[in-house]
This record gives C-alpha cells, sequence and structure tokens, in this order.
C-alpha cells in the first residue's frame, strides 16, 4: 500500500486547523480595518457567482432582473481569491507531503464501486449540486458556518454544523458501507 492510502501521511491536523483558525481570525480582522465592515470566510457565495458571471455571458437581462444577483452582486472580491488559494493550498500542501496524484477514480471509491470514471463523474456532479443546494438552503457552506459562524458562537451555524456533519456521516456509511 503506498504512502496515499496509508494513515499517517499529510499535514498534522492540529497543526493545520490552527492555522486555519488563524486565517479566520485574522481574515476578520483584516477585513474590519480595510472594508470598514467584518467579512467571513465562506466559499458558497463564490460559487453562485460564479454562475452568475456564466449566467450573464447568455442571458444579461435575466440576470439584472434576477432577486437574488441584485442582492449578491456579481463580483471578483476576496472570496474568490479564499477559493483559488484554497485549491492553491490543497495543491501547495499535497506536492509538499509528496501525497500529489492525479487519478480519475480515488481508491476508495475503485474498491466500492468499481473503475468507472463515468460512475465517479456523475456521483462527484450529483453530490455537488446537493451539496451547494444544501448550503444554500442552510444560508452558507460548512466552511462558512464551521469556521465564521463557531468563532461567532452562533445557534444557527452550531445547528447547521451538526446537520452537515450527522448527515455526512450517515451519507458516508451508505456510500461506503462494507459488502459482506
Amino acid at each position: 500500500m503506498d504512502r496515499k492510502t496509508t494513515a499517517g501521511g499529510g499535514w498534522n491536523p492540529y497543526l493545520a486547523g490552527a492555522l486555519v483558525g488563524l486565517l479566520a481570525v485574522v481574515s476578520a480582522y483584516a477585513t474590519t480595518m480595510l472594508l470598514g465592515k467584518t467579512t467571513y470566510i465562506g466559499a458558497s457565495t463564490t460559487f453562485v457567482r460564479a454562475a452568475g458571471f456564466l449566467e450573464r455571458s447568455v442571458a444579461m437581462e435575466h440576470v439584472a432582473a434576477n432577486e437574488y444577483f441584485v442582492k449578491t452582486k456579481i463580483k471578483i472580491d476576496w472570496q474568490y481569491m479564499l477559493v483559488a488559494g484554497i485549491f492553491l493550498g490543497a495543491l501547495g500542501s499535497s506536492l509538499s507531503d509528496r501525497s500529489f496524484a492525479l487519478e480519475s477514480v480515488p481508491p476508495t471509491w475503485r474498491e466500492r464501486f468499481g473503475p468507472s470514471v463515468g460512475k465517479r463523474a456523475f456521483g462527484a456532479f450529483f453530490g455537488g449540486i446537493v451539496a451547494m443546494v444544501g448550503a444554500r438552503m442552510a444560508d452558507g457552506c460548512p466552511s462558512g458556518h464551521g469556521l465564521s459562524g463557531m468563532m461567532q458562537l452562533s445557534m444557527s451555524s452550531l445547528v447547521a454544523l451538526l446537520m452537515f456533519f450527522g448527515f455526512g456521516v450517515l451519507v458516508a456509511q451508505f456510500v461506503y458501507r462494507r459488502r459482506s
């Protein structure tokens, strides 16, 4: 078994958690000082805005009349940079601990569902849709509720985070349960 699939490889989770917590505090402080208002870590709005950019290229008048896009402006802001930083940070950390691998079907998926790239692509696409709809219904994503909401001791974020984790465990049990 190679390093990518064995326990113990990768970053120390306590160090990574401490760094993410530090990022949350620094971002709240920096945005307050630079923008005059506190903004918090979150990613789901960025994906909705990206959809707005794409939609605007084919139906500009529809986006201009859309109530959500009137309230939540379609713009590239610090959250876009955060999402880009998440990608670049994940790439950098996987390169630094030598766990980076291009794989069309991860080993855990392959063991449970077989080597079909199409099945994996459908699962990833459908899972992404479910996650985004859930994030919009919860008025925020796990990073927004988990980091920013919990930093403020928000009861709604505690409930949302418990739901994210609870349903995540249930889905993982369903999807990755052992065959008898």
